[in-house]
C-alpha cells in the first residue's frame, strides 16, 4: 500500500467507477476542477466504459476496479449500485486511493463500518456524497442556527413527496438484495441527512414502512419520529407513490421560536427558503411556484444537481491539498444511514429502535 501524500499545487489523477447515469454528475464536476483530471474509467460493461472514455476524452477504460486502481490514480469516485460500495472502498484503501463514494455509503452498518475504519487505517480520505449541504440556502439554515436566529433545533420536519413511473423500478432498483431499500435509501437520505446535520445526533428512531403503488419488494412510503441527543425532536414523511413530484422541504423550529424551511421544488433544483418567522415577523414565498413542471425525468434531476456536486467535489480536493477531513465524511454518511436502517428496523418489531444498539442487534 502506498501512503498518499498532502502537496499544494498538485494534480489529482482521478478514476470513475461506474459509468451509470450518476457518473455523469461526477465527471462534469471533476473536469471543472483545475486541481483534478480524470484519467480513467472503469464499468463491467466494457462497451459502456469504453464510449464512455470515448466520449470524454479520457485516456484508459477498464472492465474492473481492480485494473484502474492499479493505473495511478489519486482518487477513485464510487457510481456504482449501492451494495458494491464497501468491495470498491476497500479496494481503493488498500491501494492507497482517496474516495469519494456515492449515497448511500452502504446498505448495512457493518459495511459502513469497515469501509470507514478501512480508509482510516490507509491514511486516505473518504467522502461521500450529500451535495445538498452545499445548496446556499442550507448553509443559510446553518448558520442561522449557529448565529443564534433560531438557536438550538427543538423541533424538526422532512418531507419528500415524489413520484417515480414503474420504469424507475428496472435493473437493480427496488429489492433488497441490490437497493438497500426504496425511499428512505435513494431519495429521502438527503433529507434525513439535513436533518441530522441541522439538528445533531439522533438517538432514537420510531417508524414504518410500507409499498402500496409500485410492485417493488422495499418501501414506496415511510413514515418516522426521531429524537435527538439534545432532546429535539423530528418528523420524517417520505414518498415515491405521491402521482406527481410535489417537492421536498425541511424545517426546522429553534429554541428562540424562529422557524426556517427549506424546499427544492421542482425535485433536483437548488433548495430555498421558502419560509422564514422570527422576531414576530414572517417572510415567505410560494412553495410551489406557477410556471415550473413538477415532473421532471432523472437525468434532468441529476443534470440540475450537477453545480452542487461540483462544490461537493471542490471541498474534498481542497481537503486533499490541505490535509484535513472533507466537508462530509464516512462518519457523516453513516450517522444518515443509521436513521435510515432504525425506521427499517423499527418498522418490523413495532417498536422504538436505540441507535446505539442498532449494530448489534441489525439482521
Amino acid at each position: 500500500m502506498t501512503t498518499p501524500t498532502y502537496r499544494a499545487g498538485r494534480t489529482y489523477r482521478v478514476g470513475i467507477v461506474g459509468c451509470g447515469a450518476i457518473s455523469r454528475n461526477h465527471l462534469e464536476a471533476f473536469t471543472a476542477i483545475p486541481e483534478a483530471r480524470v484519467v480513467a474509467v472503469c464499468d463491467v460493461d466494457a462497451a459502456r466504459a469504453q464510449e464512455t472514455a470515448e466520449r470524454w476524452g479520457i485516456e484508459h477504460a477498464y472492465d474492473s476496479a481492480a485494473e484502474l486502481l492499479s493505473s495511478g490514480v489519486d482518487i477513485v469516485s464510487v457510481c456504482t449500485p449501492h451494495p458494491t460500495h464497501e468491495q470498491v472502498v476497500l479496494a481503493a484503501a488498500a491501494a492507497g486511493v482517496h474516495v469519494l463514494c456515492e449515497k448511500p455509503i452502504a446498505v448495512d452498518l457493518a459495511s459502513a463500518e469497515r469501509m470507514t475504519a478501512a480508509c482510516d487505517e490507509a491514511g486516505v480520505r473518504l467522502g461521500v456524497l450529500f451535495q445538498r449541504r452545499f445548496w446556499p440556502a442550507a448553509q443559510r439554515l446553518r448558520a442561522a442556527i449557529e448565529d443564534g436566529t433560531l438557536g438550538r433545533p427543538i423541533l424538526g420536519h422532512a418531507s419528500v413527496l415524489l413520484h417515480r413511473d414503474p420504469g424507475y423500478y428496472s435493473a437493480w432498483r427496488g429489492t433488497w438484495a441490490s437497493d438497500g431499500g426504496g425511499v428512505l435509501m435513494s431519495q429521502a437520505i438527503h433529507h434525513i441527512d439535513l436533518l441530522q446535520w441541522l439538528m445533531g445526533e439522533a438517538v432514537e428512531v420510531h417508524g414504518h414502512i410500507g409499498t402500496f403503488r409500485h410492485s417493488i419488494e422495499v418501501e414506496d412510503t415511510a413514515a418516522a419520529v426521531i429524537r435527538f441527543a439534545s432532546g429535539a425532536m423530528a418528523t420524517i414523511s417520505a414518498t415515491t407513490a405521491a402521482s406527481t413530484n410535489l417537492g421536498e422541504t425541511v424545517r426546522i423550529t429553534g429554541e428562540t421560536g424562529a422557524t426556517a424551511e427549506l424546499t427544492e421544488f421542482p425535485e433536483g433544483t437548488d433548495g430555498r427558503i421558502t419560509l422564514w418567522a422570527a422576531g414576530g415577523s414572517i417572510d415567505s414565498e410560494p412553495v410551489h411556484p406557477e410556471g415550473l413542471e413538477p415532473n421532471v425525468d432523472l437525468s434532468a434531476i441529476n443534470g440540475q444537481l450537477i453545480p452542487h456536486h461540483t462544490s461537493q467535489v471542490r471541498d474534498f480536493v481542497a481537503a486533499l491539498t490541505e490535509g484535513r477531513e472533507p466537508a462530509i465524511t464516512g462518519r457523516d454518511a453513516t450517522a444518515a444511514l443509521r436513521i435510515v436502517l432504525a425506521v427499517y428496523e423499527s418498522s418490523r418489531t413495532g417498536q422504538p429502535v436505540r441507535l446505539e444498539g442498532l449494530l448489534a442487534n441489525q439482521k
